[in-house]
């Protein structure tokens, strides 16, 4: 059933659609399955039959894992983009995908209507199949907190634990006398301010993301009910709909620019000790 007048918004939470035992199954989950299902997929099909000179899937397929490998070798350098391509790669064509797969018609608007509401909300009486899966703070939130914890792993294994600390904490630059005293002090208070900044970091990656999308399915939604017919409801929303497919590869670059960036800042010293002893 396609929506008419269910929604008199779109829900800030995704919604339930059906259990597992205790795990409840969201709109929002099963979209994100799909979607890395058809990833999975398309990984397959194009590595089936892998020939020395590519055509085809496998042609397309290696020439984005290529150009992702040799954009973000530019930010993180040899070393690191070995070790962590598998993550920045991944999260790149999980979330564009994800919010590209959101714009296909019929994602928010079929789905199952109660007129009687549900969870005893009688404005909400449409509950959409699928949901934009970055559309909701679930999704976002889980991706930047497994970054977080990827961070913490990756920035100490390079630094050690004591070079971790010190780059933080430490006065950059060599001072000595009342100087060195006063710069300990400072440094001190700015790596204080730095770990403030850490923690918060899953939190402001997660709430931008989620935001820009919400924003774009909202505008979506609310462009598609203006004429009230649905025979003309696909005409308003038209040029916003291109809009937001620019929106959801910038945002995929933007998530995945930033966490190399987070990376790439916190592992700056160690790789230019190891540039110097080489």
């Amino acid at each position: 059933m396609a929506a008419g007048a269910g929604h008199d918004h779109l829900p800030v939470h995704a919604e339930e659609l059906f259990r597992v035992g205790p795990i409840a199954i969201s709109n929002s989950m099963l979209m994100v399955w799909i979607v890395a299902a058809v990833i999975i997929l398309v990984a397959q099909l194009a590595t089936r039959n892998i020939a020395l000179i590519p055509s085809g899937l496998q042609n397309f397929v290696e020439w984005l894992v290529e150009s992702l490998y040799n954009f973000l070798e530019g930010i993180l350098g040899t070393h690191l983009v070995k070790k962590t391509f598998w993550f920045f790669g991944t999260i790149f064509v999980l979330i564009l995908f994800t919010n590209w797969f959101g714009l296909i018609p019929g994602v928010g608007t079929i789905g199952q209507f109660d007129p009687a509401g549900f969870d005893g909300d009688s404005h909400d009486t449409f509950r959409p199949f699928l949901r934009g899966g970055n559309a909701d703070l679930n999704m976002t939130l889980a991706m930047s907190i497994s970054f977080a914890l990827l961070w913490f792993y990756w920035a100490i294994s390079e630094n050690g634990l004591v070079g971790f600390f010190k780059h933080i904490f430490a006065p950059k630059g060599k001072f000595s006398g009342i100087m060195a005293v006063m710069m300990l002090v400072v440094f001190g208070f700015v790596g204080l301010l730095e770990l403030v900044s850490i923690i918060f970091r899953p939190v402001a990656l997660s709430f931008r993301l989620f935001g820009n999308i919400f924003a774009g399915e909202t505008t979506l939604e609310t462009m598609t009910a203006i004429t009230g017919k649905w025979y003309t409801a696909w005409l308003p929303p038209l040029p916003f709909y291109f809009m937001e497919l620019l929106v959801g590869l910038i945002q995929a670059l933007v998530f995945m620019l930033l966490t190399a960036v987070f990376l790439k800042l916190i592992c700056e010293h160690s790789d230019e000790e190891g540039h110097e002893h080489h």
